[in-house]
């Protein structure tokens, strides 16, 4: 076993991110460091997937160093089976982002690369820690390098959407840090087991529920706390939102199911309704304004928020359904639903924002009204599309598909008005995601090509990879289902003792 993997994977990317912006190597030689270390990375984390044991819900591979005693701030890391799956989704992405990035064409190549890699070590940090306080400066840092994406490389209105990004977040850190100080004052600890064994009155729970679920809702980003996702989507490179939807947005989630729910479950159930209410918005509301849009990548950015609504629903149904007495087991399946989600989101999300890069590289516009007959010019690519447009509107035998039926099926059990809006957006994904196919894929070909520009080798690849894995968790549910089974087992039972 790699002693320390886990600062391996935290610290490997960052260090090198360090090193390469000081680098002046021509691109060639850049694109390969960049990538070899994506590579090392993303094989570290099949490393850890290989040797956790899926039978405990301990934390594993567990490293605990007194960083500031003065204060009982640890440098305190381990995992759950929630932790690896999301490291690996992470190392995955970051790994394809690496490919995509090059073959592009960038000023200041050496800073871009950087930010990615910093960006990857910072995210797994995020996932790995057990202290409060390096959560939280994981969680704080991941915003330097994705505002300097946007804000850099990013499109014309790149300024406002990087500052917009930026103060969204970072206000909602702000009641985050108040929080875990609040509750550091309590129990002298920022240990997270130490977070689940205390005990708060129902009105400190229902405070504390509020400042972290604001500072975790705004980075799903949860409705009404959305609208600096669509500009931030707009104007970041293809890679940035990338990294945005299939990332970013589950660190939010990860916040839920890791410090909110099992903390302060009973803050949590007595205002479970608002979050529930708030979630079938997102899911119906947001799904009918995405229908509306003429910016692709505006269309797959309200996608987004409408599916991680879906997210949310799992995670505050289970209160509900304590409510009406139901087995420990449907609570289970509620956040398996939940997770789910996230991962089978990331992957779809991804290839989506990749599919509109390839169109926006070749025709230099995102407008749906400009474009139309790709598949007279591009037919792979416009394969690609199509699959990953009816993957995003819950396809039977792809991974979106999962999830939210999961989610649907705990909504039922707990109130038939919530599944019955839930399952709309079934119908309304699939309004959305087809009349984009319909207006771009097929047609008459609006925009004259002087060479044929199909997806290239490099397109081909990361598509088939995405496409290979959305098919697998669509086709073969259980492995991932039965690996976060326990861990999902124990932290219900945790929400329940304290109910």
């Amino acid at each position: 076993m790699i002693a320390n993997i886990l600062s391996s994977l935290i610290w490997l990317p960052i260090i090198s991110g360090f090193l390469i912006l000081f680098c002046s190597k021509k691109v060639s030689y850049l694109n390969i460091y960049n990538i070899f270390i994506n590579f090392i990375v993303f094989l570290l984390s099949i490393f850890l997937l290989i040797n956790f044991n899926e039978s405990s819900p301990e934390f594993q591979f567990v490293e605990n160093i007194h960083w500031i005693p003065s204060l009982n701030i640890f440098y305190y890391l381990g995992v759950d089976a929630i932790s690896v799956l999301l490291i690996l989704l992470n190392t995955i992405i970051f790994l394809i982002v690496s490919i995509y990035n090059s073959t592009l064409s960038l000023k200041k190549t050496n800073h871009y690369y950087a930010s990615f890699l910093i960006a990857n070590g910072l995210t797994i940090g995020v996932f790995c820690a057990l202290d409060a306080i390096l959560f939280y400066i994981f969680f704080e840092a991941l915003l330097i390098p994705m505002f300097l994406i946007i804000g850099i490389w990013g499109g014309a209105n790149r300024i406002y959407a990087s500052i917009k990004f930026f103060i969204y977040t970072f206000l909602g850190s702000i009641l985050l840090l108040i929080s875990f100080l609040y509750i550091n004052s309590s129990i002298s600890s920022f240990n997270v087991n130490s977070f689940y064994g205390a005990n708060f009155s129902l009105i400190e729970q229902e405070w504390l529920f509020m400042a972290m679920a604001i500072a975790f809702a705004i980075k799903i980003p949860m409705f009404p706390f959305h609208t600096w996702l669509p500009d931030a989507h707009v104007e970041a490179p293809t890679s940035g939102s990338v990294v945005l939807a299939a990332i970013l947005l589950k660190v939010g989630a990860y916040g839920f199911i890791r410090y909110v729910l099992p903390v302060v479950p009973l803050g949590a159930m007595s205002i479970d309704i608002y979050f529930i209410v708030l979630s079938l918005i997102a899911i119906v509301y947001v799904g009918i304004v995405a229908i509306s849009q003429n910016d692709m990548k505006k269309l797959i950015a309200y996608s987004s928020i409408s599916h991680m609504g879906f997210v949310t629903l799992g995670f505050f149904i289970i209160f509900q359904l304590f409510d009406n007495t139901s087995s420990a087991k449907d609570l289970v399946i509620s956040l398996s639903g939940s997770m789910y989600q996230i991962i089978s989101h990331g992957f779809v999300s991804a290839a989506l924002f990749i599919c509109v890069g390839s169109i926006y590289d070749r025709y230099k516009t995102k407008k749906i009204s400009d474009l139309s007959g790709l598949l007279n010019q591009m037919p792979i690519y416009s394969w690609f599309f199509v699959f990953f447009a009816l993957a995003n509107c819950g396809l039977p035998g792809t991974s979106s598909f999962v999830g939210e039926l999961l989610i649907i099926m705990s909504a039922f059990k707990a109130n038939f008005i919530y599944a019955f809006l839930a399952s709309g957006t079934l119908i309304i994904s699939a309004v959305y995601s087809l009349w984009l196919v319909k207006r771009v894929i097929y047609g008459e070909i609006k925009t004259d090509l002087k060479e044929n520009l199909d997806a290239n080798f490099v397109e081909r690849f990361i598509l088939f990879s995405l496409a290979l894995i959305v098919i697998i968790l669509g086709v073969y549910p259980d492995y991932m289902m039965s690996f976060m089974n326990i861990t999902l087992q124990h932290i219900t039972e945790n929400i329940i003792i304290k109910l």
